[in-house]
């Protein structure tokens, strides 16, 4: 009798052990895979923003040079939601693991050449062409990744520990984006000349060794396991993309409605604001690059943080939080960003990405997943992430320098933009149903 009660206690730890160690293994795959997918993905909104308008749109004014490259970066968000339609398919049919490797190796591939491509001068508007056609497939690598990366955290964790879980590939977001501003942040402390004959290419060259490593670590990763139960039981969808628009359109429509002011929030501090503090505010770059690294390296505590509170409190409560946030410090930090000494300007960066937008980021990876069945999961969230992305975060910027334009270089258009946004999300999450992935 105490034979076998001994002999099942030590099984039982041992399968504790077990799980707590695949856990970790997906955890950590999808930390790291979003990393890497992510800082090719910023590598270029900071080269866009600081670079690009001079050595591929130089016939224009500064302005415009600007607006044609954000338009190229741009061009990546909107080819996300077709991605999202391809991915989204075959990861609710053929299984998540074979699509998480394709999107990798899409991200990565485009990124090593657009560090190759001739700038203006050496083959004129064919320059702009090729970065396009990259940042196409980047974006349809994108469409499928945050799907599948937030799904392996959440399908391989047991309830009460999804929120932080799925929390992790979003603070692989906050690492790329340390990893990327450190990058052009060595390489701006080159001189001009040097820095735009050779130097921005760098970062993008860097991708080579990050895509082996990506790779490799995803390749040790299982199969998702609610994919495994669906396909065990044969409940997999035909048309899943289809079953998620007839079927699921309230959830289609919360899911993006919150998805857009987090994801135009990100966008505006990460990307807009470094060309706003360089030309309106006569900024260094490195100087305005190095907050921003302080205030990602900051999320990538404070967004498990908001993961782990999903789990205590309630992931609608956490995103709520997020949404106010916005709303309240949408006029503040433009106000820090253009006060005089450079504290102001880190303080400013750490309340924007280490404080809302981990509020908002955080407890998205489960809360988002948990609207949608196992079934058309993958084609669920993908769908309607990424069609907010494609809205929110490839236009903003883009709106941002208009708004900033017709207001007379001041911010405040773009602030009450933010705000309203902010009130559309509060509103979503207050709308969405009150499921557990």
């Amino acid at each position: 009798m105490s034979t076998s009660t001994g002999n099942t206690a030590c099984t039982s730890a041992a399968g504790r052990a077990h799980s707590t160690r695949r856990y970790a293994i997906a955890g950590f795959a999808s930390l790291i895979g979003t990393t890497i997918e992510w800082y090719d993905f910023f590598v270029y909104g900071t080269a866009a923003a600081l670079v690009f308008n001079k050595i591929f749109f130089p016939a224009f004014d500064p302005i415009t040079g600007t607006l044609a490259a954000f338009g190229t970066y741009a061009v990546g968000f909107f080819a996300r939601p077709v991605g999202a339609i391809i991915f989204g398919h075959f990861g609710d049919n053929v299984g998540r693991k074979s699509m998480l490797l394709l999107t990798l190796v899409m991200m990565g591939t485009p990124t090593v050449l657009i560090g190759l491509v001739p700038t203006y001068n050496r083959i004129g508007y064919w320059a702009a062409v090729i970065l396009v056609l990259m940042r196409i497939v980047q974006g349809l690598a994108i469409g499928g990744e945050y799907g599948g990366a937030v799904l392996k955290a959440v399908e391989h964790t047991p309830k009460g520990k999804k929120g932080f879980f799925g929390s992790l590939p979003q603070a692989g977001v906050a690492f790329g984006l340390v990893l990327s501003s450190l990058a052009m942040a060595a390489v701006a402390r080159l001189p001009q000349d040097t820095m735009l004959a050779w130097g921005w290419r760098v970062p993008f060259w860097a991708s080579v060794f990050l895509l082996t490593v990506g790779w490799f670590i995803r390749l040790r990763v299982a199969e998702w396991p609610d994919f495994e139960r669906v396909k065990s039981q044969g409940e997999q969808v035909n048309a899943p993309v289809l079953h998620v628009i007839r079927n699921h359109k309230r959830e289609l429509l919360t899911v993006a409605g919150g998805r857009l002011a987090e994801v135009t929030w990100f966008y505006t501090v990460a990307t807009f604001a470094l060309w706003y503090a360089t030309q309106h505010l006569h900024m260094q770059s490195a100087a305005i690059l190095n907050a921003v690294v302080w205030g990602a390296a900051a999320a990538l505590i404070t967004i498990p943080i908001a993961g782990w509170l999903g789990d205590r409190l309630q992931h609608r409560v956490v995103f709520a939080m997020g949404c106010i946030s916005i709303c309240a410090f949408a006029f503040g930090f433009f106000e820090l960003l253009g006060a005089p000494g450079t504290a102001s300007v880190y303080i400013a960066m750490l309340g924007a990405l280490a404080g809302v937008y981990a509020l908002l980021y955080g407890p998205e990876g489960n809360l988002f997943s948990a609207q949608f069945p196992a079934s058309v999961r993958y084609s669920g969230i993908s769908l309607a992430v990424q069609t907010s992305g494609a809205i929110g975060g490839g236009l903003a910027p883009v709106i941002a320098t208009w708004l900033v334009k017709l207001d007379g270089g001041r911010p405040g258009y773009l602030s009450g933009y933010l705000i309203a946004l902010g009130l559309v999300a509060l509103v979503s999450v207050a709308l969405m149903r009150k499921h557990e992935a």
